[in-house]
């Protein structure tokens, strides 16, 4: 089937021609035949990099020419902003929206393509944006994470809403790994398309004693490590002019590989050098500065505790052909479209709490494989798994290359998932009886699944049990209503166990403290958490100890998982503490065994839940809510109070502030009375430019915190250890 011939805007179909692609694949061509471009829904599952992103941007475009516009959800931020990259400068406005969770973006519907996570959708849903009843495509990528206990209740809660907001709203699922799309299909009421065509041979076998196995054939591979099976298959690839992705279990094996294969390859091509340095410039961890240095020789590790500039830079390298080989933990596999000649799963045992090592799913295996071979640029891929012995051989093949992938299931039914669902149906109009509730609960893929929904509607009843206890949800009769509580927490897209352990503490305590509401906050189920090592208890009861009567949270008297979940949330609350008290990134990646990443996604949720407590907090504690708001601005610039003032200047931010300070620059009124030439010594010429035009424009300083409600000489943490 010609590109030509398609019924798409010729600007677009130029585009495709100018870049080579002419006609389209099977599986592209059978989406054509039923009935993408008239309006059909279609679920797609088919192998990776055979073109399902390009058959959702075709009919996108479709759309747009007929006043359409189009929304594409996916599973992760950097999916998004790798999907807006890819929409772009084609002629259509393309927004992207992944946070902030309490703003309707009703500027996101001047765009004609809108990317966006489900959990940003759910939120825009709540917040009642305008513009999402002009939806005329949905498209769903990675529709397959339905199956996921964390995410897969809100993304098929996202999916029933839009289709019951917008019913003759066409719909398009992309996934490559579902054991039973035919079910999926059958809930999302489109036509399916299964296909296992791929545009790049995708070979599959085992290697042991230096040979790989296929089903057609061996391979014999050079030794060049009598200890590493894994190096040997990276290096023989390397050899032939390809590139590999190694997958392990931990970012501990992540970096040790790749250690091991920058020692191997040594590549000394100058553009490295300019990564490595790039790399090297914004290190200030012993993880980072390895980095720098595996990059260097054309090798580079990959997982969540990589700061995103250094994952961009890794990512870039890799695409360009320089960095020969990653080694990653399974993320990589999830989204990111970073295909390799051969892809090597080296760990497929994961350490699961309370299970031990357990085997991956088959699907996994699925998703990490089908990133072997770059289409126009590989005669072939190669996905390899590495046996112990030659008697696995066998069980690996079974159990994994020729297996097929799980069947995906509603996860919705779960203990505590519809809390915040059933408030969010409630809240924003979508039920108004329980009749209403239960009759839009049986648009889900759960009841399309069971039928009879039994298990469902024991979980409704449980959820609006706590909802009208925690008075977020008022029920008379038949009808059921949010109170402005129950609203504030839909809207400000916080789990209502959250806001329900926050308020009832709020109105408990006579005084503030800021780590009293940071450990709270640490213990919801909203934040994620460190674990805690047996060598952490000895701080962790220090702090307690010194520091026990400004906690909110009485410890529990049991050992058993209630204990444990204390200590967690207390350690992720000194790390926090620890960031607000300006320690360097590298020293608290070193004391609580993190990366930058971790601490940037910790500080993010955080931020999150600590500006939902200042909103509810107006509400129930308002003498709480000055203390808090400057605690938020605190986190948000990892700063302590003393540097609020300076932080409100556009520009200064925790380091600059500090070196302000340390010079008797305490508010921007004495950055006017130090004059530009003292503030360019302390914090160069450009920045102190940007400043004095600032406070010059205003005619007076920006409007800064109130000091009246500081709580001044509560210890920090780093006190106790």
């Amino acid at each position: 089937m010609q590109i030509e011939n398609l019924p798409i805007p010729d600007n677009l179909k130029e585009r495709y021609l100018a870049a080579g692609i002419r006609e389209l694949y099977p599986p592209q061509a059978e989406c054509v035949d039923k009935g993408i471009f008239s309006g059909k829904n279609l679920l797609v599952s088919i192998p990776t990099a055979s073109g399902k992103t390009l058959v959702a941007e075709m009919v996108m475009h479709r759309h747009i020419a007929n006043k359409g516009k189009c929304l594409y959800i996916v599973p992760l931020k950097a999916l998004a902003s790798e999907k807006f990259d890819e929409f772009s400068n084609k002629g259509v406005r393309v927004g992207i929206a992944t946070g902030d969770f309490d703003r309707r973006d009703d500027m996101l519907g001047r765009n004609d393509i809108i990317v966006a996570t489900s959990e940003k959708v759910d939120s825009l849903l709540r917040n009642g944006a305008s513009w999402i009843s002009d939806i005329t495509l949905l498209v769903i990528d990675e529709v397959h994470l339905i199956d996921s206990l964390n995410r897969g209740p809100t993304l098929e809660m996202v999916i029933a809403k839009m289709r019951y907001r917008n019913p003759s709203m066409q719909v398009i699922g992309l996934s490559a790994t579902i054991g039973n799309p035919g079910t999926l299909a059958g809930w999302l009421e489109a036509a399916l398309v299964t296909s296992t065509w791929r545009p790049v041979d995708l070979r599959q076998g085992v290697f042991c004693s230096d040979t790989i196995h296929f089903r057609e054939g061996e391979r014999k591979v050079k030794q060049v490590s009598k200890n590493y099976d894994d190096l040997n298959l990276c290096l023989d690839t390397i050899a032939e002019g390809g590139q590999c992705l190694v997958f392990v279990s931990s970012r501990r094996n992540a970096e040790a590989f790749a250690k091991r294969a920058a020692g191997a390859i040594k590549d000394d091509d100058p553009l490295l050098k300019e990564y490595a340095a790039q790399l090297g410039g914004m290190a200030d961890t012993e993880m980072g500065k390895n980095l720098a240095l595996c990059v260097s020789c054309g090798a580079a590790f990959h997982h969540a505790g990589l700061s995103r500039q250094e994952r961009g830079v890794v990512e870039e390298g890799f695409r360009k052909g320089l960095i020969k080989c990653i080694s990653s933990t399974p993320t990589l596999a999830a989204g990111l479209n970073l295909p390799a000649r051969r892809v090597i799963i080296r760990d497929y045992l994961r350490f699961t709490a309370g299970e031990g090592m357990q085997p991956i799913p088959a699907s996994e295996y699925h998703q990490m494989a089908g990133r072997a071979g770059r289409p126009r640029l590989d005669p072939y891929g190669e996905a390899v798994l590495i046996a112990k012995d030659e008697g696995q051989i066998e069980e690996l093949f079974e159990c994994y290359i020729e297996a097929a992938a799980e069947e995906i299931h509603s996860r919705i039914a779960e203990p505590h998932a519809l809390y915040t669902h059933v408030l969010s149906l409630i809240a924003s109009g979508f039920a108004r009886t329980r009749g209403e509730l239960t009759s839009f609960m049986d648009r889900s893929f759960y009841v399309h699944e069971h039928r009879q929904g039994r298990l469902m509607q024991k979980s409704v009843d449980a959820a609006l049990k706590f909802l009208v206890a925690s008075e977020m949800i008022l029920e008379i009769g038949e009808h059921l209503g949010s109170t402005e509580f129950g609203t504030l927490v839909s809207r400000l897209y916080i789990d209502p166990r959250s806001a329900a352990l926050i308020v009832s503490n709020l109105r408990k305590r006579t005084e503030y403290t800021d780590i009293g509401l940071l450990h709270l906050i640490c213990s919801t189920p909203d934040m994620p958490k460190l674990y805690v090592r047996n060598t952490d208890r000895p701080a962790l009861d220090r702090m307690l100890e010194t520091n026990e009567h400004d906690l909110w949270l009485a410890i529990p008297d049991e050992e058993g998982e209630e204990l444990e979940l204390f200590y967690r949330a207390l350690k992720t609350a000194m790390l926090l503490s620890d960031w607000t008290d300006e320690m360097p990134d590298a020293k608290i990646c070193e004391r609580y065994s993190v990366g930058p990443g971790d601490i940037y996604g910790m500080v993010e949720s955080i931020n999150w839940l600590l500006h939902a407590s200042q909103e509810l907090s107006r509400m129930f504690a308002p003498g709480f809510n000055q203390a808090i708001r400057e605690f938020e601005i605190c986190m948000k610039n990892g700063i302590r109070r003393e540097l609020l003032p300076l932080v409100k200047l556009r520009g200064i931010g925790r380091v600059r502030a500090r070196r302000l300070f340390n010079n008797s620059i305490t508010s921007p009124e004495s950055v006017l009375s130090a004059g530009i030439e003292t503030v360019t010594r302390i914090i160069g010429k450009g920045i102190a430019e940007q400043i004095f035009t600032q406070l010059g424009r205003s005619g007076k300083s920006p409007a800064v915190p109130s000091s009246e409600d500081n709580i001044s000489g509560q210890s920090t943490l780093s006190r106790f250890r």
